[in-house]
């Protein structure tokens, strides 16, 4: 169990690092890519998922989660939940380091940059309209189409012995983007506890330069959305494919 947590802390890890590095990229004041735009960022991030489950399964987890709602979504499937919470801890472990090393990483823009909401963005997820009960339906809705389609993909009514090796990344990679694409525009689309809840964290200890403050009274929303979503992609999962 040790080495798989630690294979889900570093691809979580790598996940947060390239994702949240992205979203710096892009927004961050002198940033040889400020305003890219949306596509970069969906892009950027699908690429951090691909890069995060390659790395999760080469340093010891052939699960390769790194997103607790993905955890929950197949614990439900199958019932067994033993791996939940150790996997839980080592997710949020390395989306909270990962963090750190973007705000090293982009270490003088924090201070060229005056707004603070653009500053929290590069570490966690916001609504574009705050409205509480349709944010956490965006949540679930997102979730449950990655939990869904990942669980689709890996099923034998798609291929008997799996995708073919090495094969599943990049189709994990290639449904990140496109819930971004399509999804992801009303809430940032998290679709995952750990890449929210560690890098808010991260923000709310770390000596950002003027950072302002981390939002917390939103973070339920990409906590508990992306776990309902997983756990009813799960439930669907275990009801209808074999």
């Amino acid at each position: 169990m040790l080495t798989t947590c630690f294979g889900e802390f570093m691809g979580t890890l790598v996940l947060v690092l390239l994702g949240d590095g992205v979203v710096a990229n892009v927004l961050l004041k002198r940033s040889k890519a400020e305003g890219a735009g949306w596509m970069v960022i969906t892009s950027g991030w699908a690429f951090a998922a691909m890069a995060g489950v390659f790395t999760a399964i080469a340093f010891g987890s052939s699960d390769a989660h790194i997103n607790p709602a993905v955890t929950m979504g197949f614990a439900v499937s199958s019932g067994h939940f033993a791996k939940f919470a150790p996997y839980l801890v080592a997710q949020m472990a390395g989306a909270f380091a990962g963090a750190i090393l973007v705000w090293l990483h982009f270490l003088p823009h924090w201070e060229e940059t005056p707004d603070q909401a653009l500053k929290l963005a590069c570490f966690c997820t916001g609504p574009a309209i705050r409205k509480f009960g349709a944010n956490l339906i965006s949540e679930i809705l997102g979730t449950l189409v990655l939990v869904l389609v990942v669980g689709a993909i890996f099923s034998k009514a798609v291929a008997t012995s799996g995708p073919a090796s090495g094969l599943g990344p990049y189709l994990v990679a290639a449904l990140v983007w496109g819930i971004g694409l399509s999804l992801g525009g009303t809430t940032g689309y998290a679709i995952n506890p750990a890449r929210d809840f560690g890098p808010r964290l991260a923000h709310s200890v770390l000596p950002i330069a003027n950072k302002g403050a981390s939002d917390w009274s939103y973070a339920v929303v990409p906590v508990l959305g992306p776990l309902i979503g997983g756990g009813l992609a799960g439930l669907l999962l275990r009801l209808v494919i074999k």
